[in-house]
């Protein structure tokens, strides 16, 4: 039987990490997001090596426009992975009221 490998965008692995550091548990953010704990923490040392860093690729912004833009497009991203994170937390509640 072929194991399934799965891609991880650099986005999902920096908020899994920022996510685990907040919740102060790597093992729980594992729960949530139904990944292995050893993806956190390899991502977490790659994180803190700055190698996981996606803006490093990205020149310095020029003006505030465009600050703002990456703010808004954090902001984003943190609210859709909120959202991604309570609706499987749903799924999971549900199954336990039937």
């Amino acid at each position: 039987m072929a194991r399934k490998v799965n891609k991880y965008s650099t986005d999902f692995k920096m908020k899994a990490v920022e996510l685990s550091k907040l919740k102060g548990s790597q093992i729980l953010v594992a729960k949530e997001l139904e990944i292995s704990a050893k993806n956190i923490s390899r991502w977490s040392q790659e994180y803190e090596a700055g190698e996981l860093d996606s803006s490093a690729k990205i020149s310095s912004p020029k003006s505030s426009i465009e600050l703002e833009n990456m703010a808004l497009k954090k902001a984003l991203l943190d609210a859709q992975l909120e959202r991604d994170i309570l609706k499987k937390a749903v799924a999971i509640f549900s199954k336990k009221d039937r």
